[in-house]
């Protein structure tokens, strides 16, 4: 059963990585820099700061607490125990890949990339989404940098895929601690 699934994602991978396009390159580089996103994430800690004032600092904590144990699941528990090789690493695929970028760490599942910004994004909508129905944009964003990782041969689909939930669980813990936190101390409810 895991050798059949893990030939379908290798499939999958290989029919997903084959459909590059050059132009597209230099634009899917870019999406999968983390660095690339800092003005973003500026821009977001400002707009949080400037909308909620003193609830901020809560939202804001609540999205790094999300992110940080997103990342540490993902690349110091997953990794080291399933030992699963990034495509870019497997022998068997190097003549049948279009690799981007240089190829990183060794093991690939899951995702850090797809499980930090869907713990981002699942952690604003969650906080504010009623009030703010534009978040949800944030879901196709983490789905385009999650994608980018197999565009640039890093990641499988199923690492993808075990990196989303990975965030969303994240982000459901840390906002339900939120949202304990606020009944506790009788602070202003989130949205």
């Amino acid at each position: 059963m895991i050798d059949a699934l893990n030939q379908l994602d290798i499939r999958f991978f290989l029919w997903l990585n084959g459909r590059y396009l050059p132009w597209l390159d230099p634009i899917m580089i870019w999406i999968t820099e983390r660095n690339s996103w800092i003005p973003f994430y500026a821009l977001l800690i400002g707009w949080l700061i400037y909308q909620y004032r003193r609830q901020a600092a809560g939202f804001i904590l609540t999205i790094i607490v999300s992110v940080a144990l997103a990342d540490q699941v993902a690349s110091s528990i997953i990794k080291p125990l399933t030992h699963r090789l990034r495509p870019c690493h497997e022998l068997s695929l190097q003549k049948l890949i279009h690799p981007v970028l240089e190829c990183g760490g060794q093991y690939g599942f899951c995702s850090s990339h797809a499980s930090t910004t869907f713990a981002l994004a699942t952690s604003l909508w969650l906080m504010l989404g009623k009030a703010h129905t534009w978040l949800r944009w944030g879901f196709l964003w983490a789905a385009v940098v999650s994608y980018s990782r197999i565009y640039v041969a890093a990641h499988y689909p199923l690492d993808v895929l075990a990196g989303t939930g990975v965030g969303v669980l994240a982000a459901a813990i840390s906002v339900t601690g939120l949202r304990k936190w606020q009944d506790r101390s009788g602070s202003r409810k989130i949205a």
